[in-house]
């Protein structure tokens, strides 16, 4: 779970917890991802961000307001 304050969702925390999405991600996937960007010529930050974005939805949030 992340925990969020409410007020809080600026861009410089946005970019954190893209920052930690991405470290997971890179963690979990990292070879078959550069295997795959490899395979099909795809750029591998590329690749990186937008699973990072997917990963994004499958957190669980709790706001605190």
């Amino acid at each position: 779970m992340v925990y969020l304050n409410y007020t809080n969702l600026d861009d410089e925390t946005q970019e954190k917890l893209l920052s930690v999405s991405k470290e997971e991600v890179e963690h979990k996937f990292g070879k078959d991802l550069k295997q795959y960007a490899e395979e099909n010529h795809i750029n591998y930050d590329t690749l990186l961000e937008e699973e990072a974005i997917r990963n994004l939805y499958s957190y669980d949030y709790v706001f605190n307001i």
